[in-house]
């Protein structure tokens, strides 16, 4: 879909859309690697994958300089994660991280909205009124000011136009509201049209979820 497919085409084969869609997974590589920590790509497979798809996806990887491992977890639960969960212990095991964070506790509310949005996000600034500004300026004077980050926002896209997929850049990240969670000790950022406590359907999934006679979990998906 990154690549410019609509759902209802994504089960033929399209390795040009795939190599497209790629943008966005390389953009989540390097936002992981800017916080100095070593990446593993998993692949979740699907029914209709291809076997030149997953190749591509591998291949790929390999140019951006990360490992890339099949998961059938969709087909076969726990046993489709065995290889991958073994590569994250030697990669937790062998390979040396430099973990460090996006920005200083000491920063600006607004200036670590900024960095998020342009560091992660690939923004070129946010879209922020005289009451946003004034309620953070607030929570500075009120001692939050070292408080980090939670930015809530589309899980589409890196923009807030859940429609723009890819990698976009230069875009800006309005900002609709701010939330003090001064007992989990962060601010939460609520950007676009995002929702932050969806509703639940007439009939939850949960109701079907129950243990069978040999102590079994079923109705999971």
């Amino acid at each position: 879909m990154h690549g410019g497919l609509k759902k209802d085409e994504l089960k033929n084969e399209n390795v040009n859309a795939l190599k497209i869609g790629m943008s966005n997974l390389k953009r989540h590589i390097n936002n992981i690697k800017k916080f100095g920590l070593p990446v593993i790509v998993a692949i979740n497979q699907f029914v209709l994958d291809t076997a030149k798809e997953i190749s591509t996806i591998k291949e790929e990887c390999v140019a951006l300089g990360v490992e890339a491992i099949e998961c059938s977890h969709w087909a076969e639960g726990g046993d489709g994660t065995i290889e991958i969960s073994k590569k994250i212990v030697d990669l937790t095991k062998n390979e040396k991280n430099s973990f460090q964070l996006l920005y200083k506790d000491e920063m600006p509310l607004i200036d670590k909205i900024r960095c998020i949005v342009k560091e992660i996000y690939g923004a070129d600034d946010i879209v922020a009124d005289n009451k946003i500004r004034q309620q953070l300026k607030q929570y500075e004077d009120a001692g939050y000011g070292k408080f980090p980050i939670c930015i809530a926002k589309t899980q589409y896209s890196f923009s807030t136009d859940p429609s723009l997929k890819g990698s976009p850049s230069n875009h800006s990240v309005p900002i609709r509201e701010v939330r003090l969670s001064s007992g989990a000790e962060f601010l939460v950022i609520v950007c676009g049209a995002i929702m932050t406590m969806p509703g639940l359907p007439s009939v939850p999934a949960a109701n079907s979820i129950h243990l069978n006679n040999q102590g079994e979990i079923e109705g999971l998906f």
